[in-house]
């Protein structure tokens, strides 16, 4: 019998497989559940007919599941299940809830927002608009089937276009911000504006839709002040680039809406807050003070905070609730407290993003110089490989031409034309590593640094053998007989450093595969696993601590160097190594 400890670590691995997503699909499964079966066996209505909701809403949840490895069969599988449930309950007069939207269940709606996010991250884009568009599809006639009045009245009900274009807008932004790094290096220039700015772009997405549902609810005279905080929540989206700009074009905004909103909604003062702005508004400013803290100077910043600031200020002597006829300093108090709250919330939170900022690049900088310093001192170790062994070779040539000179010189000579080439070759190798020797004590070197043979195909197999990543390892080998040890040095180190990476990062791999072979006068190295990943074209490296010294040695020996995700799945390092000597290199 399973102890609880057992038990705890087993719901532990459970809760961390279904990961946030799936966690909040279960509980939206749970609660829909609970109410189904509540009103199955209450006395309202038919007993049982209830439950005929939950095949298609357990359906629904077994989509966003499976949407974790096949997202666009799962996205088209759910608008199916979706539309066909919606027929069944339609025919059967099964009577339904409603929750975020009309007539769909809590599950229903986490579902199909999942769904969205899982197709729009891992699809191309046109696959990804064909399935996001299949699910707005089969969730309006999900509405208009399920619906008990008349179907045209039920999808114009505002609540379904407002919150179906929020949830929609936002399961689309989530996606393309979990896009892996291959897959948006090709985004949009939309997706690069917004890249790294998700909390920014949620906060705003949620501000408005409130401004958004308020203003539907006054009318077309809402639009133009609508407009402008439209506005300034795009000048926000793009002020990472010129935040001094934009800080002025939205201060023109702001007073632009006050204007409008003092001429067109008088009588409609709850559209705006107590202090006479929208919240879009609002959020758009705080925003924009944060920005101009965290990426310009003091001296720049804060005149335009001031612009933003006397802008405000304007808006909520135009527009504030007022107790009596006129305006006087006791209407105004606690909006000026409370702007002055939400300013020093902001100038706090973009001081301490610029203090994040400065000691990331501090962190970074130092990280990439640590790598690079360990990995020119593994390459001065292996020049006292290469260099001695060539030594050794000509002095056991000399040695030999000395005791047989006089008996056969032509043995002699024959035994210079080796010391020659010998030297030549260990000439090559220096100057192509001698600038990698920095310092004393020798770093950055491993096992098979400080242990490799001269031998190449001996030292991978040893490797591979060893098997110290912890992934069982494919080897194909085809080498030149006359491989240049410098080159053959780094072709073992770009496999051992990327089999560690198997070992540290690839997640699920069980094989990896190791080629190395000569092609059109360059040692080919390939090495892929089949772990989890997309299937998308080799990319060019990232910066990486780990990869930073694979990227220098390649360098030095003027190669090509790519990693990424592979075609059929996983991680694929492939390096190109030229065979011939760089007799002009330093």
């Amino acid at each position: 019998m399973p102890t609880v400890d057992q038990s705890a670590a087993k719901v532990t691995a459970f809760l961390r497989w279904l990961g946030a997503p799936g966690i909040v699909l279960l509980a939206a499964v749970l609660a829909d559940t609970a109410i189904i079966v509540d009103a199955a066996f209450d006395e309202i209505g038919p007993r049982y007919d209830d439950l005929a909701i939950l095949p298609g809403l357990l359906l629904m949840a077994g989509c966003a599941v499976w949407a974790r490895t096949q997202p666009v069969a799962a996205a088209f599988t759910g608008a199916v299940v979706l539309v066909c449930s919606s027929l069944v309950l339609n025919l059967a007069h099964v009577p339904t809830y409603s929750t975020v939207l009309e007539n769909l269940s809590l599950a229903e709606t986490v579902a199909g927002v999942e769904l969205v996010i899982y197709v729009v991250r891992a699809a191309r884009p046109g696959v990804a608009f064909a399935g996001t568009f299949s699910l707005v599809v089969a969730c309006v006639l999900a509405i208009a089937a399920r619906a008990n009045t008349d179907s045209l009245t039920t999808l114009a009900y505002g609540r379904n276009g407002i919150f179906g274009a929020g949830l929609l807008f936002a399961a689309v932004l989530f996606g393309i911000g979990a896009r892996s790094p291959a897959q948006q290096q090709r985004k949009s220039k939309l997706g690069e504006l917004v890249s790294g700015q998700w909390p920014m772009v949620g906060l705003l997405s949620l501000l408005l839709f409130i401004e958004l549902g308020e203003a539907v609810s006054v009318g077309p005279r809402a639009a133009p002040t609508l407009l402008c905080s439209l506005a300034a929540a795009g000048v926000a989206l793009v002020a990472k680039r010129r935040p001094v700009a934009a800080a002025w074009v939205m201060a023109a905004l702001l007073l632009l809406s006050a204007a409008a909103t003092r001429l067109l909604l008088r009588d409609f003062s709850s559209y705006v807050l107590a202090g006479g702005v929208p919240i879009g508004q609002v959020g758009a400013g705080a925003v924009m003070v944060v920005l101009l803290i965290r990426h310009t100077t003091n001296t720049r910043a804060w005149p335009s905070i001031l612009a933003l600031s006397v802008a405000v200020a304007l808006s909520a002597m135009a527009n504030v609730r007022r107790d009596g006829p006129t305006l006087d300093f006791d209407d105004l108090q606690p909006h000026i407290l409370s702007a002055f709250l939400v300013l020093g919330l902001s100038v706090a939170t973009g001081l301490f993003l610029r203090s994040r900022d400065s000691e990331r690049k501090q962190v970074v900088q130092s990280a990439v110089t640590d790598a690079q310093t360990a990995e020119r001192m593994a390459l001065a170790r292996e020049l006292h490989d290469v260099v001695a062994h060539h030594v050794t070779g000509i002095v056991v040539q000399a040695q030999a031409a000395k005791v047989v000179a006089q008996k056969d010189p032509q043995v002699a000579v024959d035994a210079m034309d080796r010391i020659e080439t010998a030297g030549t070759e260990a000439l090559a190798a220096m100057r192509r590593l001698v600038r990698s020797m920095r310092g004393d004590n020798p770093a950055g070197t491993t096992e098979f640094s400080e242990q490799a043979t001269m031998s190449l195909a001996a030292d991978l197999h040893r490797m591979v053998e060893k098997a110290n990543h912890g992934v069982y390892t494919k080897i194909e080998l085809n080498l030149p007989d006359d491989l240049p040890q410098e080159v053959a040095r780094s072709a073992l180190r770009l496999v051992q450093e990327s089999l560690t990476n198997i070992g540290k990062h690839a997640a699920g791999a069980t094989i990896a595969w190791v080629s190395v072979r000569e092609e059109n006068g360059e040692l080919h190295i390939r090495v892929s696993d089949n772990g989890r990943g997309e299937s998308q074209r080799t990319t060019p490296i990232p910066g990486g601590y780990g990869l930073v010294g694979m990227r220098e040695r390649v360098a030095l020996l003027h190669g090509r160097l790519s990693a990424g995700p592979a075609p059929e799945g996983g991680w694929l390092v492939e390096a190109w190594l030229p065979l011939a000597a760089q007799q002009g290199a330093e």
